[in-house]
């Protein structure tokens, strides 16, 4: 297995109370999967997520990448976040170039590197605007290219589109679905919405809080090409959503 979560609790100690973040939480994640972490807030998506990213350490339990146990983020890993992390001064061209001066690539060919993943998401003849000059929508795919520039094992993903309006969204959605498949990267990608996770995911972990537990995983049984309006599409939104409503304690294995 190269991502495995095994019996892992995370605790918080907040104003002298024990809060349980993750309760024997246990995970397999095989390499090129895109993984879907669904819940409601405060059920330990974003937890689970920084545990898998090196940002925090479980209590207990183990979380390993190809058989090393995660202690901290690594380099061969990138995460993206919600609010992008440009850095207003540079250009977009240089702020895709970040993290290849950081692995110490040579200058002649970062600027190669940094114009090939801004055309793949969609924003060839942008390379001079500054942040401030650009949507939120394109502020998220520099920081999309930026971290595909420095070719990753793995993609963590935390609520990325969650601040943006609808259209703008779906559109980067549908960017990042095609990158997973064209780049074969490892996703893991939290998120809240239901529709996104069907629309993403190859598996989606339904999480529920109270503490934060696994409730299911789900195999999502469509193909690459995802139709909203669909039937299909349709009937594995309405099953996700009645898991939600289940009165079901503990995990159980649900296919659709």
């Amino acid at each position: 297995m190269y991502i495995e979560v095994k019996d892992a609790c995370k605790n918080f100690v907040q104003d002298g109370n024990e809060f349980v973040a993750l309760d024997h939480v246990s995970l397999g994640i095989e390499k090129g999967e895109f993984i879907c972490l669904l819940g409601p807030s405060g059920c330990g998506k974003s937890t689970l997520l920084n545990a898998l990213a090196g940002f925090e350490r479980v209590s207990s339990g183990s979380v390993t990448i190809e058989d090393t146990e995660v202690t901290a983020p690594s380099i061969n890993n990138i995460t993206i976040f919600q609010n992008y992390g440009l850095l207003p001064w540079r250009n977009v061209l240089k702020n895709v170039e970040l993290g290849l001066e950081s692995k110490n690539v040579p200058k002649s060919e970062r600027e190669q590197i940094a114009r090939k993943y801004l055309d793949l998401v969609g924003l060839n003849g942008y390379e001079k605007r500054y942040p401030k000059r650009l949507s939120g929508g394109q502020q998220q795919r520099v920081a999309i290219a930026r971290g595909l520039a420095v070719d990753p094992d793995i993609i963590f993903m935390d609520e990325p589109f969650g601040a943006l309006d609808a259209i703008t969204r779906m559109k980067l959605q549908e960017d990042i679905l095609n990158i997973s498949r064209k780049e074969k990267k490892t996703i893991i990608f939290v998120t809240h919405d239901i529709e996104e996770a069907v629309f993403l995911a190859d598996r989606i972990v339904v999480m529920m809080a109270d503490p934060g537990r696994i409730k299911s995983i789900v195999k999502v049984p469509l193909g690459a090409h995802r139709d909203r309006t669909s039937e299909d599409f349709l009937y594995v939104r309405d099953k996700i959503f009645e898991l939600f409503n289940l009165k079901t304690e503990g995990y159980i294995e649900y296919y659709i």
